[in-house]
Parts: C-alpha cells; sequence; structure tokens
C-alpha cells in the first residue's frame, strides 16, 4: 500500500476500510452467535437460505449460493439434522437427488437468531447518523451496480 501512486491509493484506501469493517463486523457476528446461541456462522449462513427457500434447496444449490464446497455443506447439515434443525429429503423424480429443508423447529429457532442478527448489525450501525447511513448505502449501491457492468462486460482484452 506505502508504494502505490496517489491515484491507487485513492481508490485502494476505500477497499482496504471496506475490508476492514467488514472483517469486524463478521468478528463480531460469529461472536456473538457462538455466545448466544452456540452456532457457527455458516450454520446460521446456511439456515438463512433455507428460511427464504421454504420448498428446500438441493444441495448443490446450498453450495453455490453460500460459495463453498459441497463438503462443507454436507458437514454442516450433518450437524444441523442431528440437532432437528434440518432434514433432507430424496427427490421423488430422482433418488439421487437430496433436498433440504427446516425443521418446523429450525425455523422458530432461526426466527430468534435471525431477530437478535438484526438487532446486533443496527447497533453496529448506531454510530452513524440516518443520513450518513443513506449516504453509504448510496455509495456502494453506486459501487455494486457499477461492479455488475464490469462483470458483464468481461475480462479486458490485451491490448485494448
Amino acid at each position: 500500500e506505502a508504494r502505490a501512486s496517489a491515484d491507487q491509493d485513492q481508490a485502494l484506501r476505500p477497499w482496504l476500510r471496506m475490508l476492514s469493517c467488514t472483517s469486524l463486523i463478521e468478528r463480531q457476528v460469529r461472536a456473538n452467535l457462538r455466545r448466544e446461541f452456540d452456532i457457527t456462522l455458516p450454520r446460521f449462513d446456511l439456515m438463512a437460505h433455507l428460511d427464504r427457500s421454504p420448498a428446500g434447496l438441493r444441495m448443490g444449490d446450498l453450495s453455490r449460493r453460500m460459495m463453498v464446497t459441497s463438503g462443507n455443506v454436507t458437514g454442516i447439515t450433518d450437524q444441523l439434522e442431528a440437532e432437528g434443525l434440518v432434514r433432507r429429503e430424496y427427490s421423488p423424480q430422482d433418488r439421487r437427488s437430496l433436498t433440504v429443508r427446516m425443521t418446523p423447529n429450525g425455523r422458530r429457532v432461526f426466527r430468534r437468531m435471525a431477530k437478535a442478527y438484526e438487532r446486533w448489525i443496527a447497533g453496529m450501525f448506531d454510530g452513524l447518523r440516518p443520513p450518513d447511513r443513506n449516504q453509504l448505502l448510496r455509495l456502494l449501491g453506486t459501487l455494486k451496480d457499477d461492479l455488475h457492468e464490469t462483470e458483464a462486460q468481461g475480462p479486458p482484452v490485451a491490448g485494448r
């Protein structure tokens, strides 16, 4: 970072600041989940995906959405299933395909965790005034749109 030019520094510093804030927030969320619910962030994440998909998700879909290997999803699912929070069901059309669904108890447990999670995140942003939060949201939205546009254009071609 010290060797970056002034222009590079102006682009690099916001990224490093966002990364630092993300890491600090994630560390606090992990600690809170462990302390209050004795659960890991990946297990919470898997349940969050299932909460948004009441019909369940196939193991491969969970793996893609969570951006982890299928082995990781299998291990997390094993733990949650042993606790009665999720269940695996074979597809009637393809007995090799497994769908994971939250159990009614899993849904109740997750809803309690989700409410606490929302409270924690809101508390972490309490130091920002509402206009500052709105500006941050707007700026990050612009960045996200630009990144999607760049991604849609594909990788740069050498020589252009």
